[in-house]
């Protein structure tokens, strides 16, 4: 990873769970004992909007922002945001991404089609892709809103920590009528 910094970005749209997958993210890395900055850009998150979350941890973290061309692993909710996102990523960087298109309200509209072949492209510019059906897993986990908490799985076995402080970070973030649902989502992640 970058001169001892690890740059995480976290892409979607709004009512992705993306905020809550970016607190445990900073969570677990402060646990583990290292220094975390994190920044959120909200369009319109509310509505449907893009939502970037940049987490960035190390020995010693001064700016919450992932510079462009510096990301390490990015964690995509959605194909087209993660797509939109691939520049912020350096050669040789990790997409870990999930299959679901959220159609833009462009592509409502009818003003344009939803993009064909995403995820081959993003495969073709990042070999260390992975594909993940995130809702099909939490749908298994117990709830397909846990989405973002399988993806989160998945990133964390592309990070040196260890999965005591991801489940305690679950366990101080997550809703407790939610936790053991989002412990069997990381868990299928995790294992993928």
């Amino acid at each position: 990873m970058s001169g001892q910094i690890t740059n995480i970005l976290l892409v979607g749209v709004g009512g992705q769970g993306i905020l809550l997958a970016s607190e445990v993210l900073s969570e677990t890395c402060m646990l583990a004992g290292f220094d975390v900055k994190k920044s959120e850009i909200h369009g319109m998150s509310q509505r449907g909007g893009s939502v970037v979350s940049h987490v960035r941890y190390g020995k010693e973290v001064f700016s919450p922002i992932v510079p462009e061309g510096e990301g390490d692993i990015l964690f995509g909710f959605e194909l087209m945001e993660t797509c939109r996102s691939l520049p912020l990523l350096k050669q040789g960087g990790t997409v870990v991404a999930n299959d679901l298109r959220i159609a833009p309200p462009s592509v409502l509209m009818g003003l344009e089609p939803y993009p064909e072949g995403l995820a081959e492209n993003i495969k073709a510019q990042f070999p260390d892709f992975l594909l993940v059906d995130g809702q099909k897993l939490a749908s298994e986990a117990g709830n397909a809103r846990a989405a973002n908490t399988v993806l989160l799985g998945a990133v964390s076995k592309r990070l040196e920590i260890a999965e005591k402080y991801w489940v305690q970070a679950l366990e101080k973030m997550v809703p407790q009528k939610a936790l053991e649902v989002n412990k069997r989502a990381f868990l299928l992640g995790r294992s993928l």
